[in-house]
This record gives C-alpha cells, structure tokens and sequence, in this order.
C-alpha cells in the first residue's frame, strides 16, 4: 500500500527507459483500498515540490499524507499485522517474496539510479554504483530466512524450553535525503523479513524512488497493507508516526537533534528504537601509509556524495612526517575533482550538487564564520559555468570540495557536522596523540585507519570510539556487516543478524513432557512431599 502514487500525468521533462520514469503528480489515496472513505475529512491535500537540486527545476510534486491518513495507514497496517497474512506466513513463503523483490528491483536499476540522480544531485555514475548493490540486502534478508535457527534452552526436569522469533508489530521508518532508496532497503529489508508490517516516511526532498520501489512490491507477492510509504514532513508526518501508540518500533537516519528528540518520545511508548545519527568521522594517515592509495581513499571518504554521509572523511588527521607530501598529492586530487564537476546525468562528472539552497547555505555559513584555520581550496559556492562540460553551476546548489588547514579542535568546523564536502587537516606526532584527536568528538560513527603496520592497524581500530572503523579503505558496506554508532552517533545496528533480532523479539514456549502419573507426583505443590518451584 502506498499512499502518495496515482496515474501519471506526462510532460516534456518526464524520463523514458522502458516506460514512464516516474510522474508529474503523486497523488495520496490511489493503490489504497480504502474500506470507508466516509470517515475521512475531505481537504485540499498539502502539496510537496520535488526539485532537482543540480538545476533548480521542479520534477513533480507529491501529497504529504495527512493526519487521517497517517491514522487510517497505522490502523490497517495493524489490522493487517492481526490477520497473519504476512506476520504468520511462513519464514520460506517471506523469503520467497523477498527474493522476488530483489529480482524486480534488479531490474529496474538503471530508471532508479537516474530518479535518485535526478532528486539529489549525485552523480549518475554514483547512483549506478550504488544501486547495483541495493538487490544484496533483500537477497541477504531472503537467505536469513532459510538458513536462520531457533534455539531450545537449557531446562530442569522434563522440559522443552523452544525459543522463536516473533515479529513486533507495525514498525515505522524515517529516512533520509542522502541515500533515498538504499537507506530505504536497508531498514525495510529486515523489518520485513521479521514479519512486520512497515510504514515508512522518506524525506520530502527525495521521496520518488521510494514511491515507484514500493508501487511494485504487490506484484512481488507482498500483502497490501504490509509496507506502506507516507510523504510528509518530519514535525508532522514522522512525528505522528513516532507517538503513535501501535507503532512498536521506530528506526530513523537522521542528525542526533532530532534523534535525541524522538527518542524520548518513543521511549514514552515503551517501543524499540534504532537511530543512525551524526557523524564526524577521522581518518588518521601514518607515516608508512602508501601516500598515493591514502590520497585516493581520503578523497573518496571525504567528497563522495558531496559529503553529505554519516560517515563522510571530515577530519583528515596525518602523521607530521609525511603532512607536506600528502598534502602536495590531496590537493591536487582536490583539484581534479573540482574540474570535473558538471551535469550530474553526465557519466564524467565527478561530484554532485548540494541537496538543497538551504544546506548550502548552512554550509556556506559554517565556513565563513569558523574561529580559526585557513582555507586551502574551495570556500564559497560554486557559479559560472562547468570546464567539464559547460554545467551552469548558478543555477543550481553546488559547493566545490574544500580543505581547511589548522583547524582548532575547540572550533564548529572540527565538532559539528557540517554534512557537505568541506574537511579540516591537521598534524600528529605520536600515536597516542592521533587517537586523541581521532577521538576528540562527540560522534562515534566512522573512522578510517590508512597504515601498512599489521600491528598498529589492530591496535588504532581497537582505541578509536566508533562503530565503524575502516582500515586502508573507506565507506565499505555489506548486509551482513553490522552499522551503527557510539557516543552521540546513535543507538543500535542496521544490517546483518542484529538488524533481523532487533526487528523482532523472543518467545519461549515451555512444554511439560513428563507423563501424566509423573506430573502427578511432581507437580502437586500444594500436596505431597516432592515440590518443584521454577
């Protein structure tokens, strides 16, 4: 079920690849059987302006749900959890489906990665990367299923102590603008492999590729009212979600403001929650680092998708010995990729755009009221026309990747995310002093290690204070490998087993085996000398 698609209105500017791309209007109410469109309140729906943030112009608009619908959805997603259809089908029927998800979602990955393309602003070589990735997650889910064990516990007497896996309920998900569809999988994929019934509200900036994913997950084979898709707000849409009595389970990307906030109204309702937050990570370079494979790697880490990741390269923290050679080689890395930015459909282009005006100004402010540091390169939005290929950057919301040198680490720039393509550079000496620094944040995201010692390689994974930690690599993901923070970087784990456990909780059924002549003498408490108790 989704609320928010209807038939497509065709214009000019729509993208044809085996059919309609995606439409002009997404309209609530269509896909939706609805049972007594009596009770709802007819109103002028509020309209959300999707725009391409490369080029500033409109791609369609969508209807942000209202509050009769958000309560109509989480009640049938209930009604619907309460009938067993897919919460009591059978792990290998779910599987099945999944499988069947990803096959279809495999099929259209060249129509999505031009959608995210086009609503965020990364590159189409990006997006193409990306999606080819996004099947993994439903496959992994799917496999979960078939291969994943209950246990029978350890019991006194003659006792069988089974333990399964239950799903929770209806389970809401907030995502975000960055990674629209695969964050989207991410969550979606476990929530629905557990057997839960899954409401999600994309980001108004980047809801399409979400929308048109979902418009094809009944041909797959999954029940109406099992995954349900809301576009709206955050303060109202996601908000109503969170406080919503039956929703047992709330699973947001976001900044930790609003992570912390939510968090304490979840907590309210004494339901489960998952927030992947802020992030700041360090990525502390060695002496005996290949300089040129660092250079690449930092580079990447730093500027892939305009910086706008949780885990995005920010504080570029390198050994005193090798500062000036690495430096000489990043800047120039820096440069090439400043040439190469232009048209995001353009396969050459290097980097994307901002997601919107606002964030770039954020960023724009962010770095011209920092208290200390010097700007190497880049430092104010980018207008005038592309060398690559004559892009207008003016017409959309681009900031060039920019380096900052000498950067306190009491300054925003070192502490805050700043959440675009703008990193501070700073020198150590020891060891100790760059896991000092590596660990001088609030955030506990991601981190990077670039070394050829075996041995410090462990030992600086194993000091720094984050989730992730990256050794002569960056930004490596796989389904089976566990995401999540520590610090003010957030609370649980996406991917792998734990993301399938925290979707779902235990339950024991204890059966008494013994005979009935036995239980008789055993399990009188009230008469006879034997006594059991627990």
């Amino acid at each position: 079920m989704t609320i928010g698609i209807s038939r497509a209105f065709c214009q000019q500017h729509h993208l044809q690849h085996k059919g309609l791309l995606f439409q002009d209007h997404y309209q609530r109410l269509s896909f939706v059987k609805w049972k007594d469109t009596s009770s709802l309140v007819t109103r002028e729906p509020q309209r959300i302006t999707v725009t391409n943030p490369a080029n500033g112009k409109q791609l369609c608009t969508v209807d942000a749900a209202s509050s009769e619908e958000v309560e109509w959805a989480v009640s049938h997603a209930q009604t619907t959890f309460d009938s067993g259809i897919w919460s009591k089908a059978s792990s290998i029927h779910r599987a099945s489906v999944l499988s069947r998800l990803a096959v279809s979602l495999q099929q259209r990955i060249p129509d999505m990665a031009r959608i995210d393309t086009m609503q965020t602003g990364r590159p189409i070589r990006e997006m193409n990367a990306q999606m080819t990735r996004l099947p993994e997650w439903l496959s992994y889910y799917a496999a979960l299923l078939r291969t994943n064990q209950g246990f029978v516990a350890p019991a006194q007497g003659k006792l069988l102590n089974y333990v399964q896996r239950v799903p929770l309920g209806v389970v809401a998900q907030i995502t975000p603008f960055n990674h629209p569809l695969f964050i989207a999988i991410k969550k979606i994929a476990p929530a629905l492999a557990a057997g839960n019934s899954v409401i999600v509200k994309p980001s108004e900036l980047t809801p399409i590729s979400l929308l048109e994913f979902a418009s094809r997950t009944q041909e797959a084979g999954l029940p109406d009212g099992v995954l349900t898709i809301l576009p709206g707000y955050g303060h109202t849409t996601g908000k109503q979600l969170a406080t919503h009595p039956l929703v047992r389970k709330v699973d947001i990307t976001a900044g930790t403001r609003t992570g912390r906030a939510l968090g304490a109204i979840v907590g309210s309702n004494l339901s489960a929650f998952t927030a992947e937050l802020g992030g700041k990570a360090p990525i502390l370079v060695f002496d005996d680092a290949d300089v040129v494979s660092a250079v690449n790697g930092v580079a990447f880490a730093s500027f892939i998708a305009s910086g706008q990741t949780c885990v995005s390269g920010t504080r570029i923290i390198i050994h005193e010995n090798i500062y000036e050679s690495f430096m000489m080689e990043f800047l120039r890395k820096v440069e090439s990729i400043t040439q190469g930015m232009g048209d995001p459909m353009n396969e050459r282009c290097s980097m994307g755009s901002i997601i919107s005006p606002h964030h770039l100004n954020r960023i724009d402010d962010m770095v011209a009221r920092r208290q200390s540091g010097t700007v190497l390169t880049g430092g104010k939005r980018m207008l005038g026309k592309s060398l690559l290929d004559h892009f207008d950057f003016s017409c959309g919301s681009f900031y060039p990747p920019t380096v900052i040198s000498d950067v306190d680490v009491s300054d925003e720039l070192w502490q805050e995310e700043i959440f675009g393509p703008v990193v501070v550079v700073k020198k150590f000496s020891t060891e100790s002093e760059g896991v000092r620094l590596a660990n001088a944040s609030k955030y506990g995201l991601g981190a990077g290690v670039w070394t050829q010692d075996l041995s410090r390689a462990h030992r600086v994974a194993a000091d720094i204070d984050a989730g992730l930690v990256w050794v002569n690599t960056h930004h490596r993901n796989d389904p089976s490998s566990p995401w999540g923070g520590m610090k003010e970087s957030g609370i649980g784990r996406e991917n792998g087993i734990e993301a399938l456990e925290a979707y779902s909780q235990s339950k024991s059924i204890i059966v008494n085996v013994a005979s009935a002549d036995e239980s008789r003498q055993t399990d009188d408490w009230f008469g006879g000398e034997q006594k059991r108790y627990g």
